[in-house]
Order: structure tokens, then sequence, then C-alpha cells
């Protein structure tokens, strides 16, 4: 299979951060990869960083993306939680740019609402309908992959095809997650999946 595109999705986190690898073939996104990488154990910021910096160009190097997508940073009361997701996005940012690759930032509403089909879904939500459009029968075994796979759905359809802007609905009506379902039927049907270890380029 020749991709038109890998698109890697981050979910940042300087204890846990999530990564899914996509690849667009023939204009549909097909599932290659996700996990997370888990600092839990380190304790000290700045060695977390060099961790962080060290296993992202290993990723990259791995699975050659085209694409980057970010997760933005969400509000927060404490600014250093802030200040510490922006160092992480930093590495990931700057290790892109060092490739020439395209990087772009979504808001987490953002990434729910176009995969989700509501800003305001769960966690659980968001990784059901990632796994839908993804034909993937295995979860994720954090959140924190599946957000990062939503992610890089998100900069898929975005740059492919942007999702009309909308009224998402109540949160549990028809009108939100039912009617996305309803009205992107073509994104809820199993696509082909990799087998594990992605997808050998020909």
């Amino acid at each position: 299979l020749k991709e038109d595109k890998i698109i890697l999705g981050i979910d940042p986190g300087t204890n846990i951060l999530g990564f899914g690898v996509i690849a667009v073939v023939s204009g549909k996104p097909v599932y290659v990869d996700c996990g997370i990488i888990d600092l839990q154990k380190e304790t000290e910021h700045f060695r977390k960083l060099a961790i962080l910096s060290r296993e992202i160009e290993i990723l990259m190097d791995k699975y050659e993306p085209t694409d980057v997508a970010l997760e933005s940073a969400f509000y927060a009361k404490d600014p250093q939680v802030i200040q510490k997701l922006g160092r992480v996005q930093g590495i990931v940012i700057a290790e892109a740019i060092k490739r020439c690759l395209d990087v772009s930032e979504y808001a987490p509403r953002k990434a729910k609402l176009v995969v989700a089909g509501n800003g305001g879904a769960s966690k659980e939500q968001v990784c059901t309908m990632t796994m839908r459009q993804l034909g993937i029968t295995d979860k994720p075994v954090k959140f924190d992959a599946s957000d990062a796979l939503a992610i890089a759905l998100c900069h898929h359809f975005e740059s492919k095809s942007p999702i009309p802007k909308a009224n998402p609905g109540r949160s549990g009506s028809k009108s939100s997650w039912a009617r996305f379902v309803e009205s992107n039927s073509d994104r809820v049907t199993t696509n082909v999946v990799s087998k594990k270890g992605g997808i050998k380029k020909q």
C-alpha cells in the first residue's frame, strides 16, 4: 500500500504522553499504531524532557510522518501546568520543524467535535468513535493513546474536508452523538486495519 501521508498525533503530557499514528491511503485513514510514553516514575522535570526528546525522535524515525498534529494546552488554574505542557509541545514542534514536517494544533474540544460529533464528548466516547472509524478491535491501553489517535484523525478530516460548523446539540441527545453517526456513515464503517507494526511501504 502506498500512503498519501502519515500523520503522527500527539496528546502532550509530562507524566504520560500519548501518540497515535495513522496513514492516509487513497484518501482514507488507516490505523498504524498507538501507545504511550510513561514517565510517571521519573520525578525530575528536566530529566523527563530529555527522555521525551529522545523518544519523540525515535517515533519520528520509526514512522517517518509527513504531518504532526498536537493537542493544544487546555485551561488550568495552575500556570505551571500550562508551562510544563508548553515545554513538551515545544520538544515535539522542534523535532518536527527540524525534519521540515507540517505541524498543526487542535484544541481538545475541536478534536472531540470533529471525531465524535460533540465537543463535550467523554474520553470513552472519543475512544469508541476513533476505534470505529479506524476499524480497531483492541481497545488502546490508555485514553492518552486514543486521544492522540483522535487528534491525528481530526487533522486528517480538517485538512481533507472540514466539517461545517453547526450546533452540536445537547449532550446525550440524538442531535449530537446519534446525528453525527447518521450523517457520517462513511466514517464509522470498518476500514482496513494494518497488522501490528504498521503499514509496510512499497
